[in-house]
């Protein structure tokens, strides 16, 4: 089910003088004057300062922003308010871009350009459904792969789990924005990210790829990002990435795509030699979003290497991988949905 869009609040003058996360705060927050040569997200930055106990406050602007960079298909991965890289490095892809010069700053140039993207409010209500509150939903996700291999199913763990990774959302933000909310009951209406929902259904080989057509693809190692290109050239989409490890580096050189499976299942094979897997026999894991590849595998013409999901959206482009290029499960989604079969795929080393 779609999220209804409510109607927008009449916009704050400069930036909202209050700091309390509410949707009227979200939706109508605005990038204050700039004076001289001062930062222009200082206001946010000061926002987002860590608070008593050492956690970081989500800033109703950096919500805006990263819903309408979510919108514009440059991706600042889980959208939870903060300045963390993955959404300043969407800042800089976006202001290229549109012509502007590199900045991981949200500037009054680069805020008007992402305003000019959408009039459409950044957050809005969502009314938990009866199929959401039942799941399923499975009490916990061992640790050790050997272990998840047990497991019918590698579902959600409960409902802001799910409906976090649904509207492209830290599950942090979806607490903030709905304190003391049952996200557990029927009928409870939340305020969610004003993004395209994710999917979960699998996608048929007849209907793909869906325009606009993927035919080429740049994995940048350093910059941690994926990027994805039409035939013209047109940069299409900006993804955050995790890439490779010191465990299984990601290959360098030119690949191309050989296919796409949604909802895959897993299967582990002692050569891989993972850290913190001792087993000498191949296993599989079932599928599910919190399967070890997520809710899609995107295979690449070097074996055992592919595009996919992840069963942890909120550290992709923070941590390593093993070897392979993790997205968001929205993120894997959204490439395999587009990319063509026999695409263009390119190791970027610096």
């Amino acid at each position: 089910m779609a999220a209804q869009a409510a109607a927008a609040p009449k916009a704050a003058q400069g930036d909202a003088k209050s700091s309390a996360l509410t949707a009227e705060a979200v939706n109508a927050a605005a990038l204050a004057p700039q004076a001289g040569d001062k930062s222009s997200d200082k206001t946010s930055a000061a926002k987002t300062k860590k608070a008593e106990g050492g956690d970081e406050k989500p800033d109703p602007l950096i919500v805006k922003a990263q819903v309408l960079l979510d919108r514009a298909h440059f991706y600042p991965g889980a959208i939870d308010g903060l300045t963390g890289d993955n959404y300043r490095r969407a800042l800089a892809a976006f202001a290229v871009a549109q012509g502007l010069s590199a900045t991981e700053k949200l500037t009054p140039e680069v805020w008007d350009k992402l305003q000019a993207t959408s009039d459409k409010p950044a957050v809005t209500d969502y009314t938990i459904t009866d199929a959401d509150a039942a799941g399923p939903y499975i009490d916990k996700i061992p640790p050790k792969m050997e272990q998840q291999a047990d497991l019918k199913a590698l579902s959600y763990t409960n409902p802001r789990e799910m409906l976090a990774e649904r509207f492209h959302m830290g599950r942090a933000l979806v607490t903030a924005l709905n304190p003391d909310k049952p996200l557990d009951k029927a009928g409870t209406t939340i305020t969610v990210a004003a993004v395209d929902p994710m999917g979960t259904d699998k996608l048929k080989g007849k209907d793909l790829p869906q325009d606009p057509k993927v035919e080429r693809v740049e994995v940048d190692k350093q910059s941690r990002d994926v990027r994805a290109f039409g035939a013209d050239g047109k940069l299409l989409a900006y993804y955050p990435a995790s890439i490779g490890s010191t465990e299984k580096p990601a290959p360098s050189g030119d690949t191309k795509v050989k296919g796409v499976a949604f909802d895959p299942d897993y299967t582990y094979n002692p050569k891989y030699a993972f850290k913190g897997v001792k087993t000498q026999h191949k296993f599989t894991i079932q599928s599910g979003p919190n399967n070890p590849v997520g809710l899609v595998w995107i295979d690449l013409a070097i074996p055992s290497y592919g595009i996919h999901g992840t069963p942890e959206p909120e550290k992709v482009g923070k941590t390593e991988s093993h070897g392979c290029i993790r997205l968001t499960n929205w993120n894997a989604r959204d490439l395999a949905a587009h990319v063509a079969r026999g695409a263009k795929v390119s190791f970027k080393d610096d």
